[in-house]
């Protein structure tokens, strides 16, 4: 059932009193290296002046672990795979990050960065990461909370923000989801639900624990953990992800070891990165002949799509999806590249979009028709011959695949976020169109505006 979400949130405990981000940025530098594995590119819309990897070679990482930073990012796009494809990238991850960190003599812990509405390759991916380090854990951390999204846990049920209400997990459509879906918002119901475990061997650290106890009360919860135990995180700000890292640290530092499964918001805390104040117009450039891809399908995406093509300067181009699977996939994806391109030379904003149905290809799993759509947004990308003013890629797999496939990207930095939730990415030498700026929208993100919030922005218009 809804709840109204301020009324909700305002009669919660009060946050706890004693600001811990100065504290914990004293302990990072000489804490081990946080990795982060993101399932798709998405992960990074908290953070800000850090690097995206989207190869995992030994020499790759080894050279990451040698830097200074804090924390860095594995692009995966595990989302997009089988099961047992991604449990397998996720060991091959593992064993080289051992092989590296053995070479530089640096020790580092494990982030597993996944989807705030609960969506994604759990516990299949933790429990690979697990076997294929041979590093013993205590306890496996769930901390979906995600504040820029309104994503919130409270009393262990995950919550989804909508409008002014707060509606469970496992009433919204990410819970449908053909791929990833659930039935339950309590969380400790939904591990026994993903694990096949009774609720009551599933831990929680409640509000309670990180508004009343503070670090030592939460030290103490996370210290009675054990054989991998899973642990539900509640929260609803990031005060109670400060309680919960600074607690963390102080029990790593006594040789304890915890996998976190997160969502977005807690990297920047772990990592001990300020707050960073959005990007505005003067600091994209001011460009028009830019580049929307739109694949997601989430509803969200869709009422965002209808707000951009009433923008004056965009020009709407569809991907007919149906016709990739029943007429000539070469001809479509021609028609949408040149229409796209026409736009552009003539100082337009391309907007292409998958046409809205969702269709399933005959004989293939959703995941494989997923797969066979967002190779056609590559496709068209990989094709142009006009270099954009700047793309934007609206979907957590299109965005990976665009990313890595059509741009050859293979690491890139992480500027910020000119809206909340939604990372700009500057891409590196090695890519297609070097140093440009790549918007990494999720599809599940924002408010109905927001993508012609963007658009301007990079237009240098608002």
């Amino acid at each position: 059932m809804p709840i109204h979400s301020q009324t909700f949130l305002n009669a919660l405990p009060p946050e706890w009193h004693v600001p811990l981000l100065p504290l914990i940025q004293a302990h990072v530098a000489d804490a081990a290296k946080v990795v982060v594995l993101d399932d798709d590119p998405t992960g990074t819309q908290t953070v800000h002046g850090v690097p995206v990897l989207t190869g995992w070679s030994t020499q790759a990482l080894a050279g990451e672990l040698r830097d200074p930073s804090s924390l860095f990012y594995i692009l995966t796009n595990s989302r997009s795979l089988e099961r047992e494809a991604a449990a397998a990238r996720s060991a091959e991850i593992a064993r080289n990050l051992q092989a590296a960190a053995a070479d530089v003599g640096r020790d580092y812990v494990l982030v597993s960065r996944s989807d705030s509405t609960l969506r994604g390759h759990f516990p299949a991916e933790t429990d690979a990461l697990m076997m294929a380090s041979g590093l013993p854990v205590d306890g496996i951390l769930l901390v979906p909370f995600f504040e820029e999204g309104g994503r919130y846990t409270i009393d262990d049920v995950h919550y989804v923000r909508e409008g002014g209400w707060l509606i469970p997990a496992a009433d919204t459509e990410y819970a449908r989801d053909p791929v990833f879906g659930y039935t339950s918002s309590n969380l400790r119901q939904w591990v026994a639900e993903r694990c096949g475990c009774s609720p009551d061997t599933v831990a929680s650290i409640s509000l309670a624990d990180l508004r009343g106890g503070g670090p030592r009360r939460v030290e103490i919860c996370l210290s009675e953990l054990e054989n991998a135990q899973p642990c539900i995180v509640n929260a609803t700000c990031y005060r109670d992800l400060e309680v919960l890292v600074a607690a963390l640290l102080a029990s790593e530092a006594q040789g304890r070891r915890y996998l976190c499964r997160t969502a977005a918001s807690f990297v920047r805390v772990r990592g001990g990165l300020d707050p960073a104040p959005l990007l505005t117009a003067a600091d994209l450039g001011g460009r028009r002949g830019g580049l929307i891809i739109a694949g997601s399908y989430v509803r969200r995406t869709t009422e965002q799509i209808k707000a951009a093509r009433a923008l004056k300067g965009v020009e709407p181009v569809e991907l007919d999806v149906p016709g990739l699977f029943t007429g000539s996939p070469s001809a479509v994806i021609d028609a949408a590249r040149a229409a796209a391109a026409g736009a552009m030379a003539a100082g337009r904003d391309a907007l292409v979009h998958t046409s809205r149905e969702r269709v399933q290809a005959s004989g293939g799993s959703a995941l494989d028709t997923g797969r066979q759509v967002s190779q056609a947004l590559v496709d068209l990308v990989a094709g142009l011959a006009i270099q954009p003013a700047w793309i934007v890629a609206k979907g957590g797999i299109t965005s990976s695949d665009i990313a890595t496939e059509a741009l050859g990207i293979r690491r890139a930095w992480v500027r910020g976020q000119a809206i909340p939730g939604v990372p700009i990415w500057r891409t590196g030498p090695e890519a297609r169109w070097p140093a440009m700026d790549y918007v990494v929208f999720p599809g599940n993100v924002g408010e109905p505006e927001s993508l012609a919030r963007m658009i301007q922005l990079l237009r240098g218009t608002r």
